[in-house]
This record gives structure tokens, C-alpha cells and sequence, in this order.
């Protein structure tokens, strides 16, 4: 898929497909995903690899999530997070106040967690094969 054929108005987040604990936070997005406003990409395809570049990203310094909104803007690591689950709505748009928490903080604990993740969470040989009703949202 080449950048230009993004779908619009979609916010896309690129995650790490092999990691248990994204895989999860994944599927809590899609279970909540009540507008149809996410579609997903692992970090590790080509598509993830070409939307880091285009956003100015260098992937030897990212691990994390990121959320992506073609033409509007991008977020990463906890400000990642609280977008998404702003966008979700719900009690779960009561995560902006964690804005409230000075940046440098919680990208330190996002950091940490990150970091361990493997350790705690555990990790796959490969990306996660979304099922046919899923296969929409993943984006290639």
C-alpha cells in the first residue's frame, strides 16, 4: 500500500506486532472501536516502516506505538495512549487528565514498561493474522 492510499479519515496505530502486550491493547482497541475510526499496522511491515519515514521517525529509536492521523498529526508513547483512549470515549476519554502529568514523566514510566515488556508480556515468532471479519482493519 502506498501512502496516498491511506484511507481517509481513519486514525491508523502502528504497534509492535510480535509483542503479547500490544497484541492485547490491540484487541481492547477494536473491542471499543464503537465509531470505526482505528485501523492497525505492525511496526515490523513495510507500510510501518514507510509511515515512520514519511512522519520523520527513525525506527532505531521507536519501540512504541504510535498513532497516526494522515494529514492532521502523530503521537507517540503516552500521548499516544491518552489519544487513543480519548478517542474512544467513554470513561475511557477520562484519560486526558493524565495530560495533566508532565510529558517527561510519563513517557519515563511508558518507557520502563516498554522496556519489560517482552519480559512480563512475553513475545511471538511472528504478527499476529487478524481473522477474515478483522482483516479490514489491518492494513498492509
Amino acid at each position: 500500500m502506498k501512502l496516498s492510499e491511506l484511507p481517509k479519515g481513519k486514525k491508523i496505530i502502528l504497534f509492535d506486532g510480535v509483542c503479547n502486550l500490544c497484541d492485547s491493547f490491540v484487541q481492547f482497541v477494536i473491542k471499543r472501536d464503537k465509531k470505526d475510526e482505528f485501523r492497525f499496522v505492525p511496526l515490523q511491515s513495510e507500510l510501518g516502516e514507510k509511515i515512520l519515514e514519511h512522519i520523520g521517525i527513525d525506527r532505531e529509536h521507536i519501540d512504541s506505538m504510535v498513532l497516526y492521523e494522515p494529514g492532521v498529526a502523530y503521537f507517540y508513547k503516552s500521548s499516544a495512549a491518552i489519544e487513543i483512549a480519548k478517542s474512544l470515549g467513554g470513561l475511557m476519554s477520562l484519560s486526558v487528565s493524565f495530560k495533566l502529568i508532565p510529558n517527561f514523566l510519563r513517557n519515563k514510566i511508558y518507557d520502563y514498561v516498554a522496556k519489560n515488556r517482552y519480559k512480563w508480556y512475553g513475545k511471538k515468532d511472528s504478527c499476529m493474522i487478524p481473522t477474515p471479519e478483522l482483516k479490514a482493519k489491518f492494513l498492509e
